[in-house]
């Protein structure tokens, strides 16, 4: 009889046959393709310390891959280099479980940068387990509390408004409904890539976001993409002003603040950006605001006007200086 070990400190499990030990990433994911603009991405969630880094995998004018059950990670990085060669997300997926001598464990789903959708469910997936592929994506799970929760993924994201990132979401979100992992929720993840690739790795990713340990990752997910349609509306406003479109940068910034309006940094360097480019009534503005709830960034003032990023004129400093709340004792004075 062939003896499997585990080892749940490490989340991995010995396989019979002498195969190399695999992360337990149990768990539901969606791959797809947004038709509209040609993005792509993988979400997932599971009972599984930082899934991030294991099963979501995407890369710009390439596809993306999800790769599960008991991980052999080599599926995401091959996959995406076989698809960059040329290969379809089929054939791609094809090439590796046909080298994988242990692929009856493994789950995986691929789409390429045409849309192409490719999944394979091992039979030796713990149950329940299954997938269902739609157009331009798939949503796959195991180790399930039923064998509801990926078709009520599918119903989700066809039905789903808003851009790629949403629509994953909301198919996650219906997974959780459904029941979810057998075992419960840790972690989560969510990566989408532009259509094509600017030859700058860094700047194709949409999204890029992580929840490594947490009891109710989904909701943390959720409010982790908030910040980053944040940070994102917020380097929309930066890219205005350098093209001297003050109004539309205003827009921006406003509407980066209202996204997050706990995040006080984000109206400060607006208020930075505005000022400095001949909007200081509007800065003045924003600078009150910040100064009332975080007083810290008045000392980061004549700082920035030290490194030329902030006018150099004590006057103006002074000016926005004086936009702090002032203490009673002062008031009094």
């Amino acid at each position: 009889m062939d003896l499997i070990l585990l080892l749940p400190v490490l989340c991995v499990v010995a396989l019979p046959g002498g195969i190399a030990p695999a992360p337990l990433a149990h768990t539901y994911s969606i791959v797809a393709r947004d038709p509209a603009t040609g993005e792509m991405g993988v979400a997932v969630q599971s009972h599984y310390f930082s899934v991030g880094p294991v099963v979501p995998w995407a890369e710009a004018g390439v596809g993306a891959v999800a790769t599960q059950s008991l991980v052999l990670v080599d599926y995401g990085p091959n996959g995406l280099d076989l698809m960059r060669k040329g290969l379809t997300a089929q054939q791609a997926l094809d090439s590796l479980v046909r080298a994988d001598t242990s692929s009856d464990v493994r789950q995986v789903a691929m789409v390429d940068a045409k849309g192409n959708v490719a999944t394979h469910t091992g039979k030796k997936c713990i149950p329940d387990a299954g997938h269902k592929a739609g157009n331009q994506y798939s949503c796959q799970a195991n180790l399930m509390a039923n064998p509801s929760v990926w078709p009520a993924m599918s119903a989700a994201f066809e039905k789903a408004q808003g851009d790629l990132a949403e629509r994953m979401m909301q198919a996650l979100e219906a997974a959780q409904k459904a029941g979810g992992d057998i075992r419960g929720k840790q972690s989560a993840a969510i990566v989408v890539v532009k259509a094509q690739a600017s030859g700058k790795p860094w700047a194709d990713r949409v999204m890029d976001l992580r929840v490594e340990d947490s009891q109710d990752p989904l909701k943390e997910l959720r409010r982790l993409i908030r910040l980053r349609r944040a940070y994102i509306l917020e380097d929309d406003g930066d890219n205005f002003i350098a093209a001297k479109k003050p109004d539309e940068a205003l827009k921006a910034y406003e509407d980066a603040a209202k996204l997050a309006p706990e995040v006080a940094e984000l109206k400060f360097w607006a208020a930075v950006s505005m000022y400095a480019n001949g909007r200081e009534a509007d800065a003045i503005k924003m600078f009150r605001e910040v100064f009332s709830h975080e007083q810290q960034w008045v000392d980061l003032v004549p700082r920035l006007a030290q490194v030329g990023l902030f006018p150099n004129d004590p006057k103006k400093i002074e000016e926005v200086q004086r936009q702090r709340p002032h203490s009673r004792l002062e008031r009094g004075r």
